[in-house]
């Protein structure tokens, strides 16, 4: 080699030599670090967007279905209130309407009235135009010719009651005479349903006020209103007591309440065995009524005349039983039959029968403590028993402003009382009592309203009566408008029937 070609410049015409084999491998390397580096933020990203917006769809489906489903629940909400809203409406008509089956238009409309929409809605509107319209087609009655029927307790086996082999023939003849059949108080009570009387209470014949001389003041009301083909009525039962004398005879034992607080009666019959049903005048007129709403005027019912001598509704509520002392025969017996009687407890379950009754629009009477004929008596005597009936049935009952006499007797004639000339009167008003009934089956109907007293001729609705006018010996026959009294007479009853007996 020439030192020329030793000397040549580097580079010149030189190859360049290529990179270290480690670090062309380090190079690769590191980008594909970088490459992965890069992927797994994207993918990170990725992923990380992708939750957020799965979260973002899932919250909007959340509160998508959240609004969805408050929605539904408003328009269920709103619904439900609208399907209240006119279910009480209907009940409210429904309420109205018995109002009105009872003939109190005037309460139907005002109840209706009370409503908001009353004069929009259409339902309000026809039930109340009805109600006007049949308003208007009532007559006003003409309360002194309305008759006044009674009852005593009824006869629930009349087996036992005409039994010649057990009973003394004067008792016979005293169940005969002044009693009623269970089955001929049903065919009483719907035929003259039937034949449109409606009862009414004695009160319903009148206006009342007080005047200045602190007493009470009648006058006839001259809007008692019925259609056309209605006629109105008054009951009253005598003697609601189940007296000792009824034992064993057939009738029930005493007035009880049952799971509804309805006022039953508990009869036992020949076999001993118990129950409680309708076994008297009472469940069984409440039951008519129950089915026949329009048999009774504005919720009226009868009055109770009640005695205290042995109690009232079959309890043994007089004094003489918690002091024992001037006890009869009977009542004797009772209490020595009964060892635990408990007469605190038989004046708490008596309340509780008054209490009941009242409620269901019975009223109470005085029928005199001692079922004491007043014709003729003093006034000290009609005292006494007065004193008696306050303090041992009005105590149970509460104040009366009735009386009706035993006996069917009276304190005056047919003219109306005097209290300037009649002391019994007077005492009986300044008591309190301004109504007044007695016994009168010689006349369909019998009713004085006077300025300080009303009074009503009663028509007993017993064996006697309707044998009287079967048998053609009574005058008139006093039924022939309200029932017919051969369809109605048991034919088990011993004819001929007298009156002879207890009443």
């Amino acid at each position: 080699m020439s030192e020329q070609q030793g000397n040549k410049p580097a580079g010149t015409g030189a190859k360049k030599r290529p990179p270290a084999r480690g670090s062309y491998k380090n190079s690769k390397a590191a980008r594909r670090k970088r490459r992965r580096r890069q992927l797994q933020i994207i993918y990170t990203c990725m992923t990380l967007l992708l939750v957020i917006v799965t979260l973002l769809i899932v919250g909007l489906l959340h509160a998508t279905t959240r609004r969805t489903n408050q929605n539904r629940a408003e328009r269920e909400a709103a619904i439900s209130a609208e399907e209240a809203a006119i279910q009480a409406k209907r009940d409210l008509i429904k309420e109205a309407e018995k109002l009105a089956d009872a003939y109190d238009y005037d309460g139907a409309v005002a109840l209706l009235t009370q409503q908001e929409n009353y004069d929009t809605d259409s339902e309000l509107v026809n039930a109340i135009a009805k109600f006007t319209a049949s308003k208007s087609a009532l007559e006003a009655k003409n309360v002194l010719e309305v008759p006044h029927i009674f009852y005593h307790s009824l006869i629930v086996d009349t087996d036992r009651a005409f039994d010649s082999s057990k009973l003394s023939a004067d008792t016979i003849a005293g169940n005969n005479a002044w009693m009623t059949t269970t089955d001929e108080f049903d065919k009483i009570t719907q035929q003259m349903y039937d034949n449109g009387w409606i009862l009414v209470k004695m009160r319903d014949l009148v206006t009342e006020y007080t005047g200045e001389d602190g007493y009470v003041h009648f006058k006839q009301n001259r809007s008692l209103l019925l259609p056309a083909d209605k006629h109105p009525y008054v009951l009253s039962i005598d003697d609601w007591s189940y007296y000792h004398s009824y034992d064993d005879q057939g009738y029930g034992s005493k007035a009880v309440l049952d799971e509804n607080g309805m006022v039953k009666v508990q009869y036992k019959d020949k076999d001993g065995n118990v129950s409680v049903g309708d076994y008297d005048v009472v469940p069984r007129l409440e039951t008519f009524i129950s089915s026949h709403p329009d048999a009774s005027y504005r919720g009226a019912r009868g009055l109770i005349a009640l005695t205290g001598y042995n109690g009232v509704f079959g309890y043994r509520t007089d004094v003489a039983y918690k002091t024992g002392e001037r006890l009869g025969q009977d009542q004797a017996a009772f209490l020595q039959a009964n060892p635990d009687f408990d007469w605190d407890k038989e004046v708490a379950e008596a309340t509780k029968i008054a209490n009941a009754v009242k409620r269901q629009g019975w009223e109470i009477a005085c029928h005199t403590w001692g079922h004491l004929s007043v014709t003729g008596k003093s006034r000290d005597t009609i005292a006494t028993d007065q004193e008696k009936w306050q303090n041992t049935v009005a105590n149970i009952t509460g104040k009366t402003d009735t009386i009706i006499f035993a006996h069917g007797n009276d304190i005056g004639n047919w003219k109306p009382y005097d209290i300037n000339n009649n002391e019994i009167f007077r005492y009986l008003k300044d008591m309190g009592y301004n109504y007044y009934a007695n016994v009168d089956a010689s006349a369909k109907y019998w009713v004085q309203v006077n300025d300080l007293s009303v009074r009503m001729g009663r028509i007993n609705c017993d064996g006697l009566q309707m044998w009287r006018a079967i048998s053609g010996a009574a005058k008139i026959n006093v039924f022939e408008d309200l029932f017919d009294v051969e369809s109605v007479f048991s034919p088990v009853r011993p004819t001929p029937v007298s009156a002879t007996g207890k009443s």
